[in-house]
């Protein structure tokens, strides 16, 4: 396990040269979003995902999934919406928020069985500069830590996972406040879970 000290004013880039190469081989990173630190490997691969549920103890199959996209562009690729959701994304995003929207088929067997598929666009430079040179989502789903120093300090992370992930990214301390979640699936915006976003309209 490698940690990389990738800070969002300095940005090296061939620290995210080796992480895309981690995660195209399927790696598992820990990875600084704009809210927590999250677990993530390569959205596209099925076996990668499955690692991540079995390293969260979760079941694939019966979890929501989230992934993480470069921008509203990349959104379109992997789940479905109009107008009127379009308006509202580009107003929060990128931002500390977790869209619930109707999957599309193009995500892997992991997600089959699911109608919907959670997306963000985190403000964080390190995060975006991943995925943008990926060229496809990572998937996102926060560390699980026992306190908030472990939570926040990615030492303490990679000490905890040191024989679950291949990279841990440095960005320094992070958040303990997740995104805040808003269904999409109904016609309407119904906020699932207050977060770190505030959200109105």
């Amino acid at each position: 396990m490698k940690i990389l000290n990738i800070l969002e004013d300095n940005i090296n880039d061939r620290y995210i040269d080796m992480v895309v190469d981690t995660l195209e081989k399927g790696g598992i990173i820990i990875y600084p979003t704009d809210t927590l630190y999250a677990i993530g490997c390569d959205a596209l691969n099925n076996s990668a995902i499955e690692k991540v549920c079995a390293i969260k103890a979760m079941k694939s199959a019966k979890t929501n999934l989230t992934i993480i996209c470069h921008d509203i562009s990349q959104v379109t690729e992997y789940a479905k919406f109009g107008n009127k959701e379009f308006k509202v994304m580009k107003q929060y995003l990128p931002g500390p928020f977790t869209f619930i929207l109707p999957a599309l088929s193009k995500l892997p067997k992991a997600f089959k069985g699911r109608r919907t598929v959670g997306v963000r666009i985190p403000s964080n430079s390190v995060t975006c500069r991943i995925v943008e040179a990926l060229g496809r989502p990572i998937l996102s789903t926060s560390v699980d830590a026992p306190s908030d120093d472990y939570m926040c300090e990615p030492e303490l992370m990679a000490e905890r996972h040191k024989n679950d992930v291949d990279i841990v990214i440095d960005s320094g301390r992070g958040g303990t406040i997740p995104s805040t979640v808003i269904d999409c699936t109904s016609g309407d915006f119904e906020v699932l879970r207050e977060g770190k976003g505030e959200f109105e309209l």
